[in-house]
């Protein structure tokens, strides 16, 4: 189960560490597996959130997540994005942005820090907007009992998420974008920068999430229907054709997934300039690490762990809302990709600690239950 759902990303990594020494020597194999291990730590709770949504998907689905999901993944966001992002903000074409950033490296990674901002408040919004609509949604399981049964009361209020995360985008574009931090330790206003992307990650979460649960929802209608027109059929001995939805909606249930993990990887891509501003070393790095992700994720879904664990989906989105928040903070102040990563870990291990518990008391109840049953026999037969 492990060397098949991991395969492909064992593979991986020895090619992509092979590479790293050919290219940079053993300094560039550290600067890899540095950089692997970083993308794993800052997006655990990615593949915990991508598993609840991955397990409504039929295994052919999985796979495309697993083949050209990871090409977008790899390519698309550690390759090809940072590339892009250096175009837009130099007003240069692609191809004298991948110049610049193969014989400039200094220079590269200057501009790809002066558009942190815009960078920040587009996936801080988006992901602020997943956490928003779960924690007011009204959840038979609870983690948080004591703070999300009234969030979940609050919940009913129609557009509640979007107007608190338009305060909270208006907040931060008059506070942190106004001394936003810059190359070199520099501080420029950028409030309207920042609310302009801002408002770009809202409508790109509203368009792809809503189109992702009108899908699911016509999916679960047709099923419905096509489960009751079945029966029917079976009675009268007549055929019926297969539910037609079921491609639609898990097109936009992958793409939703492709830009939710697009928002997860924006502070890996920034954090990465940490260590290095060699492109080719950062692609391996990250691209080995989001794999892992991917391959974790399907591992999650398989062995049905958010099922016998059922609080690790709300720690993960406890771990978006603060990703979100140190996303925004990010835009004037810097902050340890070690904070970022330690947070998100410490949400996570502390959901799996409690599922734990939870699972030890039901099997103690169920116990009890069973032996209270077997005595009340005896005591009958007697």
């Amino acid at each position: 189960m492990v060397l098949k759902t991991f395969g492909w990303s064992f593979a991986v990594t020895a090619l992509g560490l092979v590479a790293a020494v050919f290219y940079g020597g053993w300094t560039g194999f550290g600067i890899v597996a540095i950089l692997s291990v970083l993308e794993i730590s800052l997006s655990f709770d990615n593949a915990v959130v991508n598993a609840g949504i991955l397990k409504k998907m039929s295994a052919f689905w999985q796979k495309i997540f697993l083949t050209i999901g990871v090409l977008i993944a790899v390519f698309g966001m550690r390759l090809v994005f940072p590339v892009v992002i250096v175009a837009v903000s130099a007003s240069m074409g692609p191809i004298e942005a991948v110049d610049l950033a193969l014989t400039d490296k200094d220079r590269y990674q200057q501009l790809v820090t002066d558009a942190h901002p815009s960078i920040a408040a587009f996936g801080g919004m988006f992901l602020l907007m997943i956490f928003l609509d779960f924690i007011f949604e009204d959840r038979d399981i609870k983690w948080l009992a004591w703070l999300e049964r009234p969030l979940a009361k609050l919940g009913k209020i129609d557009m509640l998420s979007v107007c608190i995360a338009l305060i909270v985008l208006m907040i931060s574009a008059m506070t942190f974008a106004t001394h936003a931090h810059q190359h070199g330790g520099t501080h420029v206003d950028k409030a309207e920068t920042v609310l302009i992307s801002g408002v770009a990650g809202l409508i790109t979460y509203m368009i792809v999430g809503g189109l992702s649960g009108y899908f699911e929802d016509r999916l679960e209608e047709e099923e419905e229907r096509e489960h009751e027109a079945e029966e029917a059929a079976e009675r009268q001995g007549k055929p019926r054709s297969a539910v037609v939805m079921a491609g639609k909606a898990a097109f936009f249930m992958f793409l939703y997934l492709e830009v939710l993990d697009a928002s997860f990887s924006f502070d890996g891509v920034i954090g990465a300039f940490a260590i290095t501003n060699d492109i080719v070393l950062m692609a391996l790095g990250l691209g080995i690490g989001a794999m892992y992700v991917r391959s974790l994720t399907v591992y999650l879904v398989r062995q049905g762990t958010l099922d016998d664990y059922v609080y690790l989906e709300h720690g993960a989105h406890y771990a978006i809302g603060a990703l979100a928040v140190i996303l925004l903070v990010t835009i004037q102040y810097e902050i340890s990709e070690l904070i970022t990563g330690g947070v998100g870990v410490l949400l996570i291990g502390w959901s799996f600690w409690s599922s734990v518990r939870r699972n030890k008391r039901l099997a103690e109840a169920e116990g009890k239950a069973t032996g209270s049953d077997e005595k009340t026999e005896v005591s009958a037969g007697l």
